[in-house]
């Protein structure tokens, strides 16, 4: 059927058509899409050529500007005063930072960029500072040093750029640094901008290597640009003339360099690298009407010198070595807070941290080389090189005799004249004047930000008041119509807007209280050396003399003698106050503490089998058969008869040869409950602890410690918490009431005593503890419910660490009954330990108790039936461990 093939074709024919002009449509798409790309790069290259024309041209009238400004600067007349001579003006050679390499003659500045000096700004003054007239000078970045700022475990932010250089004039005696913040200068930068305090404004173009750049320094009153800098690159002018700062005029200001990471060519004349549009004198060429200049100041010895002053802490150490570098402002301070200050001022940044000290601040930048302070190390070993006075502030290091001698050995006889400073004592009348101002400025500046901080929340809230009565101000104004009411609103802000003009701040007045007038010292925030630093170093401080290498030993506040004096009462009553952080038990306490233990353990398994009737039986048995073959080792018949019956009541417990053996097989510690064993091993352990602590610490001046240190030293000698709590004891006279007979306080200095001899037999311990518990027996069956004892026995937490193999403590299960040999008492309970909350003593560490079964202490038998000859076995289980434990459950020596 051809028909309908080609109807079929003739249908399809418009589909076909359409499909065909649909690729043609797409096809036109994509080549307009091409050309309007094309378009668009062209119409960008076109606009970039544009932008860099008007680039180019803006520069150009940029330049012409400039140069139009310039035409206001005049030639410089022919100068007929006296001139200063040649030579005379050019860097210091004593007013720079440590890390100034100056070489060419002191034409070329070159830094330090090793060590994390290369984060550190470097700074030189000139030697004449220009008071009046109008002069130049020059200088020239001959090289940029591309140092890696990159090290391992580097967190914190190097300042940018790394490359920099800074030109500008400041004060004598001020910081080198300039852009510090400081109102005693006044800077460009390499960046274009002009600093003055905390304001920093773009002025003019960058400027790099090889590129020479001039800075006129205009203070002819004569002159249009009068009181004004100018900036010169290649002799075309790139700012504008900034004005001096009012705070700065009428002062002779110091040509200075601050630079980082460059070497740096400065040039003060007498001719000019490269000439400005106009004549002006070069520094080197000034008159000398019109400059200041420095006079450097030579030894009169040839020896420059080195300060180390020795003070104590918390005694005006550190304001008095303020206060001498304001005295003295051509001495360098060499010390680890400085460090810190030059860091700050060179932009590094670091986050607030806690217990650092005045002299030992924390350097927590982040940054490796300043952390560890390898660039104190280097510095250490530049310092000596140069032509500078020195004051070195080091609190610890210079009370201390082998630090002094340190510190001395990098500073050379030959070269410097080496004094120790002493300022120890009742300060001069002079220092405390100082301080009260100090003190005073202090006052000022706290009410003076308590003042804003109040003035900003006022303003605060005004500012809510005012926008809430806008709000409806703007609400009612669509219903009011009358002019009247218009011009009531505007009269009501009229008088708001006078009542704000009429608001002044008043003048802030600040007294000093009588106890801050008689003050001595100043308080300061951060304290001039950590508690622990302090600790482990004190009993070392010493008072400097010649025979450590000094030259001189001059003394500020107080004689020799009395300074000596003040110094050894200061170490004297610290001792009594301040803890050895750094004791360690000696061999002789872990030989007695072994011993104890073994004692311990044998006597507790003892009385556990003496309470077994089966055992007690197998006891005298074993007890029975040793005196027979003792008899006939001696050639003597066996014993018949029985062992005599002892009245265990009309007993001397102090006559009692061996405490395991009374006489009658029987030991002494046989009705020993859980109180008597705790307090045999407390009163054991404070024995040993203040004889082992003396011993140890081997200083006459301090036998013993005071009572706050206590549970110190108990954890410290035996690895375990102390705590009253464990004795029901609410202080520590709680404790001696029932250890009397072992520890005491003298009533003199407060410390701890023993009252036995280091000598004392461990058994004495024993019989201590039978008397005492004989006396509550007695009490209770007098009817004196006081005598009773109950001590908390909760169980003791996990230990931290597990003993070593072999020991004791460790190896058996546990199981109902005494205790077996090696084994820990009963499984602990369930509940929760317990824990110390702190007591009138101070005691801040928590200690662990015990607890076991209901068990109770078995009261003794009326007299004539003596408890000691009971056959009934005792029910109750011992728990031990924590305080006062000993081998029984707290562990070995060597366990925490």
């Amino acid at each position: 059927r051809p028909w309908l093939k080609t109807r079929g074709l003739l249908a399809l024919r418009p589909h076909l058509q359409c499909r065909a002009m649909g690729a043609e449509d797409e096809k036109k798409d994509v080549e307009m899409k091409e050309e309007a790309e094309e378009k668009v790069k062209e119409e960008d290259a076109e606009m970039k050529e544009a932008k860099e024309e008007e680039q180019k041209g803006g520069e150009e009238a940029a330049e012409k500007e400039a140069k139009k400004s310039t035409e206001q600067e005049t030639d410089a007349p022919e100068e007929t005063r006296a001139k200063v001579g040649p030579g005379v003006v050019g860097l210091s050679a004593t007013d720079a930072t440590l890390n100034v390499m100056p070489t060419a003659g002191n034409k070329l500045l070159m830094p330090l960029t090793e060590g994390g000096f290369q984060y550190l700004l470097a700074g030189a003054r000139a030697t004449a500072g220009v008071k009046a007239g109008r002069y130049m000078f020059e200088v020239r970045i001959v090289e940029m040093h591309r140092a890696s700022d990159v090290q391992n475990n580097q967190q914190g932010k190097v300042p940018m750029p790394r490359n920099l250089i800074r030109i500008g004039l400041s004060e004598a005696g001020s910081s080198l640094i300039l852009g510090d913040g400081s109102s005693q200068s006044v800077c460009f930068d390499s960046e274009g901008f002009v600093i003055f305090e905390a304001s920093r404004k773009k002025v003019s173009q960058k400027f790099g290597r090889g590129a020479t750049v001039a800075m006129v320094v205009n203070m002819d009153e004569a002159s249009p640009n009068a009181n004004t800098i100018s900036l010169f690159k290649e002799g075309v002018r790139i700012c504008e003339p900034q004005a001096i700062p009012e705070q700065l005029r009428g002062k002779a200001l110091i040509p200075t360099v601050t630079y980082k990471n460059v070497t740096v060519q400065v040039n003060y004349g007498p001719r000019p690298l490269v000439p400005l549009p106009f004549s002006c004198h070069m520094l080197s060429c000034a008159a000398k009407a019109d400059v200041d200049v420095t006079e450097v100041a030579k030894p009169s010895d040839g020896k420059f010198e080195v300060v180390f002053p020795v003070g104590l802490p918390e005694q005006g150490y550190f304001d008095w070595v303020d206060a001498f570098l304001e005295k003295h402002p051509d001495y360098i301070e060499i010390s680890d807070r400085k460090l810190l200050d030059w860091a700050s001022k060179s932009g590094l940044w670091r986050p607030k941290t806690q217990g650092h000290s005045n002299d030992k601040p924390d350097m927590k930048f982040g940054i490796p080389h300043m952390d560890d302070l390898s660039v104190k190390r280097v510095l250490s070993h530049i310092a000596p090189t140069t032509c500078h006075n020195f004051i070195v502030p080091e609190l610890k290091a210079n009370l201390m005799a082998d630090e002094r001698k340190e510190a001395l050995s990098k500073f050379p006889s030959h070269d410097f004249k080496r004094v120790a400073a002493v300022v120890v004592g009742e300060p001069t009348a002079e220092y405390k004047a100082k301080i009260q101002e100090l003190i005073l400025a202090d006052k000022k500046e706290k009410a003076a930000s308590e003042r804003r901080k109040k003035v900003a929340e006022e303003e605060r809230k005004r500012l809510i008041e005012e926008k809430r009565k806008k709000a409806d101000e703007a609400r009612k104004a669509a219903k009011r119509k009358r002019d009247g009411e218009e011009g009531e609103s505007k009269e009501e802000e009229n008088e708001e807007e006078e009542a704000k003009e009429e608001t002044k701040d008043e003048e802030i007045v600040v007294e000093l209280t009588d106890e801050e007038k008689a003050l001595s010292y100043r308080k300061m925030p951060n304290p001039d050396m950590t508690e622990s630093v302090l600790a482990k170093s004190y009993a070392d401080f010493s008072v400097p003399s010649r025979e450590d290498g000094f030259d001189e030993v001059t003394f500020h506040w107080q004689p020799e003698g009395e300074a000596t004096k003040l110094l050894k009462d200061w170490i004297l009553s610290k001792k009594l106050t301040q803890r050895v952080e750094d004791l360690k038990p000696g061999e002789s306490f872990k030989e007695a503490w072994t011993k104890w233990q073994k004692s311990l353990q044998e006597w507790r398994k003892l009385a556990s089998d003496w309470k077994d009737t089966n055992k007690r039986k197998a006891l005298l048995a074993k007890r029975a058969e040793a005196k027979k073959k003792e008899a006939e080792e001696k050639g003597d018949e066996a014993p018949q008869q029985e062992d005599p019956e002892i009245d265990i009541e009309e007993l001397d417990v102090f006559a009692v040869q061996n405490v395991c053996d009374v006489g009658n097989g029987e030991p002494l510690f046989a009705n020993f409950v859980y109180e008597d064993w705790f307090l045999l091993s407390t009163r054991y352990e404070i024995h040993l602890l203040l004889h082992s602590f003396k011993k140890d610490l081997n200083d006459s001046d301090r036998p013993s410690f005071m009572e706050k240190d206590l549970g110190f030293y108990y954890n410290r000698y035996f690895k375990k918490a102390f705590s009253l709590k464990s004795y029901n004891a609410k202080d520590l006279a709680g404790l001696i009431e029932l250890i009397q007979d072992t520890l005491a306080v003298n009533k003199e200095t407060s410390f701890l005593e023993p009252v036995l001899g280091e000598d004392t037999p461990i058994t004495n311990f024993v019989k201590l503890v039978e008397e005492h518990r004989r006396d509550r027996q007695r009490r209770l069956d007098a009817g004196d419910e006081t005598a009773e004892l109950k001590l908390p026995r909760n169980a003791p937490a996990p230990p931290a660490r597990q003993p070593p193999s072999g020991s004791w403590q460790g190896g058996s299960s546990h199981r109902s009954g005494p205790p077996a040999v090696g084994s820990r008492g009963p499984p602990p309970a369930r509940g929760p330990p317990s824990h110390s909350h702190g007591n009138s003593s101070q005691y801040s560490s928590s200690r662990s108790t015990y607890s076991s079964s209901s068990a109770q202490k078995r009261a003794y038998t009326p007299t004539g039936a003596s408890s000691y000859s009971s056959k009934q076995p005792r029910t109750s289980s011992y728990s031990g461990g924590g305080a006062g434990s000993g081998g029984y459950g707290g562990g070995s020596y060597y366990r925490r």
